[in-house]
């Protein structure tokens, strides 16, 4: 009999084992699932976050920033640890004693380099390890001395000279404005401010309330406008980077800070803009303005970065509720039309960018043409994280 019970026992215990490390791939259809489901097959495809976003190096890249940030949304949700030590296996393998960076090089002025810090605040909340404090003031030491426009705007990069663009203001504000928040520096929630008001002012379009992917200064690119100096096109995942860096960046700005208003007052405006733009299936396209043009298509980033803004920004209360409508049919468009569920239970994201910029070499001339023939790729990172957050932000509004 003694024997019987522990073989019962046992085999309880593999059981339930089983069901615990399939249960997340082999959940229900709601959003929450599927954030675990989907963090869960990238786990599976990419088993060190540096490979994430198809990485084959070690490199404190913005994307599996991107990537690792929705990990840590999963932790902080479920309390499941195994997304937790998955970023810090990665920034432990990164970042030294001295606090010096893997790869990093401050001379370059890259603002993509800015983003994976936004991981670096739960690690050093965890664990107090100096290094990760470290790291994150070099970061700061960059920004810093970041060139900048006339006005105070950051170049998104030390070779796109006199450039902002929209995705710049995703990688560095609001690691400035939590740098600001969580060290008592209340300039860098100030910087972070300024640097969205900059933004706004040079690429906002009035006539279709959206935003142009970059503003040259010096109207000397290629690509810029001889009178305004605006990109030519509106790149949907541009405007998706905006969209969460506002959202993400309020978090860390007091109530009462004087440029707060104006923030919501973007977010507003988008969330009155993007429906307009929006195909009937829940999708957005690659050039966000003309879906009904030959070639274009709907693009997964684009979809997930404007689901996850519509859904964080009914939550914290930016804009009505009634606008959570349109993100849920943006997770319906995807779950549709460009979700793919593998037999081993993993979900494969599809026609995701691969990459989108101006200049450079080859030259990128921000033309139509250029953005639809860009690559295109399974699980890109850029949209697979935010395809995380955002059905974590759709369960959160669903219990509230």
């Amino acid at each position: 009999m003694k024997k019987f019970f522990a073989q019962s026992i046992i085999l309880l215990f593999f059981v339930l084992c089983t069901i615990t490390a399939n249960e997340s791939l082999h959940a229900k259809n709601s959003s929450s699932s599927y954030a675990c489901r989907f963090a869960d097959s990238e786990m599976v495809r990419f088993p060190q976050a540096y490979q994430l976003d198809h990485g084959k190096r070690l490199f404190f890249g913005y994307a599996q920033g991107v990537g690792c940030c929705a990990m840590l949304q999963v932790w902080k949700t479920t309390g499941d640890r195994r997304y937790y030590d998955y970023v810090k296996q990665w920034a432990d393998s990164l970042i030294n004693e001295q606090g010096e960076i893997h790869l990093y090089d401050m001379a370059t002025y890259n603002l993509d380099y800015i983003n994976s810090g936004k991981v670096l605040f739960d690690l050093y909340r965890e664990t107090s390890d100096p290094r990760y404090k470290k790291a994150m003031d070099m970061l700061v030491r960059q920004l810093k001395n970041q060139p900048r426009t006339l006005e105070g705007g950051f170049w998104h990069k030390l070779i796109y000279q006199h450039q902002m663009w929209l995705d710049g203001l995703y990688m560095a504000s609001p690691f400035m404005a939590q740098y600001g928040a969580e060290f008592n520096q209340t300039e860098w929630i100030d910087e972070a401010v300024k640097q969205f008001l900059l933004c706004h002012k040079h690429t906002y379009d009035a006539k279709t309330g959206l935003y142009h992917h970059a503003w040259d200064e010096s109207k000397s690119q290629r690509w810029a406008n001889p009178k305004t100096g605006h990109s030519p096109n509106f790149w949907g995942r541009s405007i998706g980077w905006w969209f969460m860096a506002l959202v993400d960046a309020l978090d860390y700005i007091p109530e009462n800070h004087p440029g707060r208003t104006e923030m919501v007052g973007y977010i507003k405006g988008l969330a009155d803009a993007l429906p307009k733009y929006q195909d009937k299936d829940g999708l957005w396209y690659q050039v966000i303005d003309q879906p009904t043009r030959k070639g274009n298509f709907p693009e997964a980033s684009v979809t997930t970065q404007c689901m996850y803004g519509y859904a964080k920004a009914v939550n914290k209360g930016y804009i009505d509720a009634k606008y959570r409508a349109v993100a849920e049919k943006a997770l319906q468009g995807l779950k549709d039309k460009l979700l793919i569920e593998n037999s081993d239970g993993t979900l494969t994201l599809t026609r995701c960018c691969q990459v989108g910029g101006l200049g450079g070499n080859p030259y990128r001339d921000g033309s139509f043409e250029y953005y639809i023939g860009e690559k295109m790729r399974d699980n890109d990172a850029k949209a697979t994280g935010p395809l995380i957050m955002g059905c974590l932000e759709l369960e959160k509004s669903n219990k509230e």
